[in-house]
């Protein structure tokens, strides 16, 4: 069992900090299914959070929202169950709090202005001579 989750480029969030909650699964396990509570759902509240700082927290819920949520239901066990709820969180958290590098403008290269005049001119031509010739009256 893990004691918290650290995502790509975030802090180590404890387990104290996500909310667990265990229901009755629609998954694999048969009649075994009917009786246990194997589906997890964990849940991280943003606001409150102690691990992430103010900037986390505005990244975080500007892309994800204030609550988020991660469902698994894919294991028969429960305890399978709560760790893939956790990589899942911790994913989406990851791509949440992930800073995009920022772009820097290009211009295209002298050669490439020069092959796309090129290109426009074969194509013009190619339609000038699929005309009907001039008459000469």
């Amino acid at each position: 069992m893990k004691a918290g989750i650290r995502p790509r480029g975030g802090p180590f969030i404890p387990v104290g900090e996500i909310t667990l909650r265990a229901s009755r699964s629609s998954g694999p396990g048969g009649q075994h299914a009917n009786v246990t509570a194997s589906r997890i759902e964990a849940v991280f509240e943003v606001g409150s959070s102690f691990a992430l700082n103010d900037v986390q927290k505005a990244r975080v819920t500007r892309k994800l929202g204030p609550v988020v949520t991660a469902i698994s239901q894919d294991a028969r066990s429960q305890t399978r169950n709560r760790d893939l709820a956790l990589e899942r969180l911790e994913e989406k958290l990851a791509n949440a709090l992930a800073v995009p590098r920022r772009r820097r403008p290009t211009r295209p290269s002298r050669s490439a202005k020069q092959k796309r005049l090129d290109s426009k001119r074969r194509q013009s031509r190619k339609k000038q001579d699929r005309q009907r010739p001039e008459s000469d009256y």
